[in-house]
């Protein structure tokens, strides 16, 4: 039975706007890492300010802490976020060849859109600065295809696909202890042995990708992603690196 990691602290919130919000509002008195989970969120957000559904029974929660190392390091930290949202699928399903990892920041299952990850960085008036990481998972419902943009990936759920039951709580203690297993991994060994980790669980790696930013759009082989964690893409005028981007398939 996996048991919830020592150093972290766990807050259930019954209802919140969100528990990046939250996360906002109780960073000046954190004293310890700290994992929210909200049972129903009223106004939360995904990447660049899109609205996130929350039916009721999925995952909604937010890791904040006051990480180690330099700015471009921190951000690396959503690779640890996926890897550990990857371990906790496999936990509590037990089929791994169902997931992959898809660049920058969701896990996919059976091809379709299963988690998202979304981190925030909170600056303090002291000059310190706490990362929150959100994540959100589909463990009994999922959004309609009508919601998601054009080209984006369906979204699924655990109980759709897999016919698995698996409340918030059990989840989001199989993702605390392996977020901590990673984390631990990171500070001691750095980024090297995480992108290989990532790598190995990637979707679509060595396959025509388009990369889409606001102002362009890029396609190419998906090659690898660098040691800064940039998407690497093999296009015809060479090779290209992605800082941020949305991937599409």
């Amino acid at each position: 039975m996996t048991v919830w990691p020592q150093g972290y602290e766990r807050r259930i919130l019954e209802e919140v706007d969100s528990t990046l919000s939250e996360a906002a509002r109780i960073a000046p008195t954190l004293t310890a890492p700290i994992w929210l989970m909200a049972r129903v969120q009223t106004a939360a957000r995904g990447r660049r300010g899109r609205a996130w559904t929350s039916p009721l029974g999925n995952l909604y929660s937010t890791l904040i802490y006051r990480p180690e190392g330099p700015v471009p390091q921190v951000a690396l930290r959503s690779f640890i976020a996926a890897l550990a949202l990857f371990d906790a699928c496999v936990a509590v399903t037990g089929r791994a060849e169902c997931f992959a990892l898809k660049w920058p920041n969701d896990v996919l299952l059976n091809g379709g859109k299963l988690a998202g990850i979304l981190l925030e960085s909170l600056s303090q008036g002291s000059g310190a600065m706490h990362l929150a990481i959100g994540i959100g998972v589909n463990l009994a419902d999922a959004p309609g295809a009508a919601s998601v943009e054009p080209g984006a990936v369906r979204p699924v759920s655990l109980a759709s696909e897999l016919g698995v039951l698996v409340t918030p709580d059990e989840f989001l203690t199989e993702l605390a202890a392996a977020y901590d297993r990673y984390e631990t991994q990171f500070t001691s060994l750095g980024f090297a042995p995480i992108r290989e980790a990532w790598l190995a669980r990637a979707a679509r790696l060595g396959e025509r990708v388009v990369a889409r930013t606001t102002t362009s759009e890029t396609a190419g082989i998906f090659e690898t992603i660098d040691a800064d964690g940039q998407l690497v893409l093999s296009t015809d005028r060479g090779r290209v690196r992605i800082p941020a981007a949305d991937v599409y398939f």
